[in-house]
């Protein structure tokens, strides 16, 4: 059976990637995971420098999920690669490095940071996150600026380039392609949705932010459509993600175009849950007689009546 995946010039030995943002830098949680065991591992963003984030509180929880406003808190670039890449390179993990910017030289500049060090597998972009003002976001809500973000980095580098995309825009499709025909090696989605609690005690919003960025199963059949209709927009590979907690959910995805996924919240409910997922993957793989994963991807059927095309 083989859980072999591709994306770009990466080979994953399984398409199960822990989620930027739910899974620190990856050495925390090397007690309780077998780090080698991943696919791959999607660090904590990382801006040039070392960054605060919001005050708290930060996190509110959710029916069926997760309200974030954390900021893109972080140890900078810098730090990362002298006290945490090390680490990650000898413990044999798979390192997808989610880079942040205020501006477009910053993603460059971070990006080569990251080319010259020992350990890199590939560059996921942020241009997605909803909990700040500058950059990130006012790129990735439009073609316009996520080419420009994709083009400037690609220039730099030739690690595989994995721009994360927004939910938060009416054509998530028309993004992915800008992304593949910027020079993209494969994207990645959903980042979270913009939404909002409220105290109803004191009428105020729950988070001190105001708004932040919604995760967990509540979101997971949005963010299967619209991997769906990305993998009907583009050739390069999905990394699909949102809500994931079991194998069927992981199946979901990759059915509907994903080569790979991210589980994120779920490590915060369950951080042994890697194991369970694999071993489910491969029990539905023989139940189905399918023997590589590969094959599974965008295996979706759907009668003449149900084909729907978002353009």
């Amino acid at each position: 059976m083989d859980l072999n995946v591709d994306i770009g010039s990466l080979r994953l030995k399984n398409p199960l990637i822990a989620a930027s943002g739910c899974f620190g830098y990856g050495v925390e949680y090397a007690e309780v995971v077998n780090l080698k065991t991943l696919g791959g591992i999607a660090v904590k963003g990382l801006f040039l420098s070392e960054r605060e984030g919001h005050n708290p509180p930060r996190i509110v929880e959710t029916p069926a999920g997760m309200l974030n406003a954390i900021g893109l808190q972080g140890i900078g670039v810098h730090r990362f690669v002298a006290e945490k890449l090390p680490d990650l390179y000898s413990q044999g993990a798979t390192v997808i490095v989610n880079i942040c910017g205020s501006t477009i030289d910053e993603y460059v500049e971070i990006t080569r940071i990251l080319a010259d060090a020992d350990g890199v597998n590939a560059i996921e972009l942020n241009i997605s996150c909803p909990n700040i003002k500058a950059g990130g976001i006012t790129f990735g809500n439009s073609a316009v600026g996520t080419s420009e973000v994709v083009q400037a980095v690609r220039s730099v580098t030739k690690l595989p380039i994995i721009p994360k995309l927004t939910p938060n825009v009416t054509d998530i499709a028309g993004i992915a392609r800008a992304a593949e025909e910027a020079g993209a090696d494969a994207v990645s989605l959903v980042n979270t949705f913009l939404a909002m609690a409220i105290d109803v005690e004191t009428r105020r919003p729950a988070l001190s932010n105001g708004v932040g960025g919604l995760s967990g199963p509540a979101i997971r059949p949005i963010a299967v459509r619209m991997v769906y209709e990305c993998s009907q927009a583009v050739t390069i590979p999905i990394i699909g993600m949102g809500g994931i907690m079991t194998a069927r959910d992981v199946l979901e995805f990759i059915i509907a175009g994903a080569t790979a996924v991210q589980v994120g919240t779920a490590n915060f409910v369950n951080p042994n849950l890697w194991p369970k997922l694999l071993a489910d993957l491969k029990e539905y793989l023989s139940r189905h007689n399918i023997e590589r994963v590969q094959d599974l991807v965008g295996t979706l059927e759907l009668t003449e009546t149900q084909v729907w095309n978002s353009s």
